[in-house]
């Protein structure tokens, strides 16, 4: 094996050994799109289009990924997330 191909592999591995997790939305019949936006702002760093974006996919489709990354850095923003009244959770 080359030493390129090795290179390639090396960062494979590592990319498979850091585990991506998601934090997911729900649509809920509470919560303003204001609220909503607002929160994802301040909680998942979302510019506000962004935001506001999310906020629309959640209305129409019951649902949509918010935050992605690795499950210590989501799980305190998926607690604040829930603690604002959103719906939410880490899969």
């Amino acid at each position: 094996m080359g030493t390129r191909e090795k290179e390639c592999e090396d960062v494979l591995l590592e990319e498979e050994t850091v585990k991506q997790n998601e934090i997911v939305l729900f649509n809920d019949d509470v919560n303003t799109f204001d609220h909503v936006i607002d929160t994802l702002i301040h909680v998942c760093e979302h510019t506000p289009e962004q935001a506001e974006q999310c906020s629309l996919i959640v209305h129409y489709n019951g649902k949509c990924t918010v935050k992605t990354g690795e499950y210590g850095d989501l799980k305190p923003r998926c607690t604040k997330l829930l603690q604002a009244g959103l719906s939410a959770e880490i899969v």
